[in-house]
């Protein structure tokens, strides 16, 4: 018998709910023995172009990568016994998400509610990873729980 890591994923980008889902997530992990994934994604604009002198002026993978950095020192001291791993990865937010749903046990999202569905309970990355992730899925919206 194999005993499999306990895992729970979230997506961090910086904004309160966010924060709120790594906050939730690591208190989570905490109860149940798990270790948390935080994954922030990061990708160029589909209207990004080069131009001169732009190079050094948008850096997308530093900025995403400062506001994951940000949201672990706000947030993972907590709960100093949780293994907290940082991952930073190149992608649309959804599609890295589900591709680290692989194998969790949970993956928790925070939610603005900008997404174009006329409910406007879930933005579009938070819906997407409820119908399509490979583990369940709990929505945090401005902090409040959502499972799905």
């Amino acid at each position: 018998m194999s005993c499999q890591e306990r895992r729970i994923v979230v997506g961090i980008d910086g904004s309160g709910p966010s924060k709120a889902a790594l906050r939730w997530a690591i208190h989570q992990a905490k109860l149940t023995g798990s270790s948390v994934d935080a994954v922030t994604a990061w990708r160029y604009p589909s209207t990004y172009g080069i131009t001169p002198g732009s190079e050094s002026a948008l850096d997308f993978e530093m900025n995403a990568k400062s506001a994951l950095v940000e949201a672990l020192a706000e947030v993972s001291g907590q709960e100093p016994d949780v293994p907290v791993r940082p991952l930073l990865a190149e992608g649309a937010a959804a599609d890295v998400l589900l591709h680290e749903s692989k194998g969790a046990d949970l993956l928790v999202v925070g939610s603005r509610g900008h997404g174009g569905f006329a409910s406007a309970l879930l933005g579009s990355v938070s819906m997407y990873c409820v119908l399509h992730a490979h583990c369940p899925v709990l929505v945090l919206r401005d902090g409040r729980e959502r499972t799905a």
